[in-house]
């Protein structure tokens, strides 16, 4: 596969985005299912893995580590903090945003810890906690910098103004938000702001959660753990009009000789050497069709064509609920 540049790494134009391996979509699938997923990227040439405190409450980073560890020196390791899964006086652990100094202190031995490693690659802030200014978040990660612990510091699902605040402070390696043909936030001003100041973008969900895939989501069979049953573009009537877009872009797929996932992904590398995709996926077939999709060329004409079709303006539905947009801190149209 193609290489592209993290900052100072070179990894594979496509990487792994580790969260559906335990969390997510439902009731995340074995141990020994994850541990395949995970090795077969490997044996696929995959150097750039993605996973974060939050997911499974730390069984993912548990997973990614054991699995990767003999394998730590030939990949890029990623994994993020800030919002992580707490445990409260009533026994009960939920998700919490917290930007303080000494939570992402807190959060990055625990990763590192499950990691199974001495330094994390990149090490991103999940989610900017707007009770804490910015500026001491991003000193927190700087000094995991200065210890040791981190070798490069990335952000989340931020705003260009904000992107700008932080990079001051230190020099950003990249920012990772959703950014896919029917999720196009990053175009407003995020992209803009990245290239300026020499940030990769790393697109999650680039595959629009499942929905531009041959096997479209069935929002009837979403279980209570599945994050999409709370998300618009998956309500009944959402859903529906966005399906009308589906035989024409599978049609478009056909055309350009690949199979819908893999336009999409296409699609994304495309638009700019500086954008990495990271799908996530729990089949070692869909791992491998997804991978391919490096190969895979599109002419201006078609590119055209299939922005036209699944954008913003074509697409149903806001990406998040309103509590969820209230936690981002990206620009909307």
């Amino acid at each position: 596969m193609q290489n592209r540049q993290l900052g100072p790494f070179t990894v594979t134009a496509i990487g792994l985005g580790c969260m559906n391996l335990s969390h997510a979509y439902g009731t995340p699938p074995s141990a020994e299912q994850g541990e395949k997923v995970l090795r077969a990227a490997l044996d696929a040439g995959v150097t750039l893995f993605d996973t974060a405190a939050l997911y499974g409450f730390g069984s993912n980073e548990t997973l990614v580590g054991r699995v990767l560890k003999p394998h730590r020196h030939e990949i890029t390791l990623c994994s993020k903090g800030g919002m992580a899964g707490v445990t409260g006086d009533d026994g009960v652990t939920r998700r919490v945003i917290d930007g303080r100094p000494e939570a992402i202190r807190r959060n990055c031995e625990d990763s590192l810890r499950r990691l199974q490693t001495d330094v994390i690659d990149l090490y991103y802030l999940h989610r900017w906690d707007k009770a804490v200014p910015i500026e001491e978040s991003v000193g927190a990660l700087s000094r995991l910098v200065e210890q040791g612990k981190v070798r490069t510091i990335g952000l989340s699902e931020v705003s260009a103004a904000t992107l700008r605040r932080a990079h001051a402070v230190h020099p950003i390696t990249a920012v990772q938000t959703e950014y896919s043909l029917w999720t196009r936030n990053p175009e407003i001003a995020v992209l803009a702001a990245c290239r300026e100041l020499g940030i990769t973008f790393v697109a999650f969900s680039p595959v629009a959660r499942g929905f531009l895939c041959d096997a479209v989501p069935d929002v009837a069979a979403f279980d209570a753990k599945d994050i999409r049953k709370s998300m618009p573009r998956f309500s009944p009537e959402n859903h529906a009009r966005n399906l009308q877009l589906l035989p024409a872009y599978k049609a478009l797929a056909r055309e350009a000789g690949c199979t819908p996932a893999q336009l999409a992904l296409a699609w994304l590398l495309h638009q700019g050497s500086d954008i990495l995709p990271i799908p996530g996926t729990t089949s070692v077939e869909h791992l491998l069709e997804d991978l391919a999709a490096a190969d895979v060329k599109l002419s201006a004409g078609l590119l055209a064509r299939v922005g036209e079709l699944v954008n913003e303006k074509t697409v149903a539905g806001n990406r998040y609920s309103e509590q969820s947009n209230r936690e981002v801190d990206t620009e909307v149209f």
